[in-house]
């Protein structure tokens, strides 16, 4: 409400020299070099300045306006003589207007309301010419967030081959493979991750709870058929998963507004953000063309995901995600800032600052809109925006699966990262 107020104020303002003061110069005559406050010359309150020819409040000024386009006669219910003060102003208009006309105020100084909207739009017009910039705390967040990203992302996943090997089999999955046009894929994602140095203090985290019994039958029947598959590209998305989750401790911690916060914040913001972040960093990976995941040394099919005991429920919606975030064609800054305001979401479970993240996040958003209207070109660029927080929106909506899915995985083959569980698990 104060920022509506704000710049309701400010473009009365703009308004104030050809509008309603009928005075260009009123601003400057209302502040003198003995920087006195000035008084309304009609009721006494503090003075904005000269409003049609006299130095009035803002009040005043608007009641002149108002009574000049009145056609009703006004009429003093007592003696015509009426002291007009801040307290009794609205009183008596008769003698209030009086006062007005007798100090100097002229009727012909009004501007007409088309007169008005004219000016309003020509100011409007005016702020959309201008072009936007990004200012400098926002250039230092976008540095700072491309700088953390770099130090703990490598584009070339040099470090994938590190990892115990890609065993696929295909065989093991002939039996409950998805159908030829779903056929992509999507690696093993992370939900939740803890903080590093919550870790070396020691604190822990209850163990995921065990899933629900009440389960619908079909999901059932495809998870008795994962039972009889051999998992055996598990290991090496075990490998990966962990990796990755480092990599995003090491990212968070070094932001100046992470930091800043208490340690059960950052480790319920890093619990609730990393599938999500995740989830970002292999869409730069994503080729829209081929629906393979290229990263390096390595590429990726849904076919590698299925063997580590994903199902179609999870690995659907995943591919549609990575098409439609992909087709956006995003920079590298417009990613760092999408993976940051995931960072920073005020709602996460176990967040107890509230309005520091939030104040967080809508910073962090701001940047990205800025960023959006001040370095791209394309004439349809108003609805990026709106876009990456739809798909931000959407990755929200695939963490209950994501977990749901690891861990029935973890019962039928015990090779899941004691990390990942973690991360998965919720502190009762």
């Amino acid at each position: 409400m104060c920022l509506l107020q704000l710049r309701m104020s400010k473009e009365l303002e703009e308004l104030s020299p050809l509008g309603d003061s009928g005075h260009g110069d009123g601003s400057e005559e209302e502040t003198e070099e003995d920087d006195e406050p000035k008084i309304c010359q009609v009721c006494g309150d503090k003075s904005t300045g000269y409003h049609f020819n006299a130095m009035t409040c803002e009040g005043c000024k608007g009641f002149f306006r108002r009574a000049m386009k009145r056609p009703a006669q006004l009429c003093c219910p007592f003696q015509n003589a009426c002291v007009i003060t801040k307290s009794n102003r609205r009183q008596c208009q008769s003698c209030r207007l009086q006062k007005c006309l007798s100090i100097g105020m002229k009727r012909e100084l009004i501007m007409s309301d088309e007169a008005v909207e004219k000016r309003r739009m020509q100011i409007r017009r005016k702020r959309m010419q201008e072009p936007v910039t990004l200012s400098p705390q926002q250039e230092t967040v976008i540095q700072e967030l491309l700088t953390a990203h770099h130090k703990t992302f490598d584009m070339t996943c040099a470090n994938f081959v590190q990892f115990r090997p890609l065993d696929r089999d295909q065989k093991s999955i002939s039996e409950h493979s998805l159908e030829p046009d779903s056929g992509r894929f999507f690696h093993t994602t992370m939900h939740k991750p803890p903080s590093e140095d919550a870790m070396q203090r020691n604190i822990s985290f209850s163990s995921p709870s065990s899933p629900s019994s009440s389960v619908q039958s079909t999901e059932n029947k495809e998870w008795k058929q994962h039972k009889s598959a051999i998992f055996t590209t598990l290991p090496h998305f075990t490998d990966l998963t962990t990796h990755m989750i480092k990599n995003i401790i090491n990212f968070s911690k070094t932001l100046t507004m992470f930091r800043a916060l208490i340690i059960e914040d950052q480790i319920a913001l890093l619990k609730g953000a990393t599938f999500e972040i995740i989830l970002i960093h292999f869409n730069m990976f994503f080729n829209e063309v081929t629906g393979i995941w290229e990263c390096g040394p390595l590429q990726y099919c849904l076919d590698d995901a299925m063997q580590a005991g994903f199902h179609r429920h999870l690995l659907d919606p995943m591919m549609n995600f990575h098409y439609t975030l992909r087709k956006l064609h995003l920079r590298e800054e417009e990613y760092v800032l999408m993976q940051a305001i995931s960072l920073f979401s005020p709602d996460r479970f176990g967040v107890t600052h509230h309005s520091v993240i939030d104040r967080n996040q809508e910073t962090l958003a701001l940047t990205l809109k800025t960023y959006i209207e001040a370095k791209r070109s394309e004439p349809n660029k108003h609805l990026l925006y709106p876009k990456i927080m739809a798909c931000l929106t959407e990755m929200r909506s695939m963490n209950e699966e994501y977990t749901k899915q690891v861990l029935k995985i973890q019962d039928i083959q015990p090779d899941v990262s004691p990390l990942l569980l973690e991360i998965i698990s919720k502190d009762r």
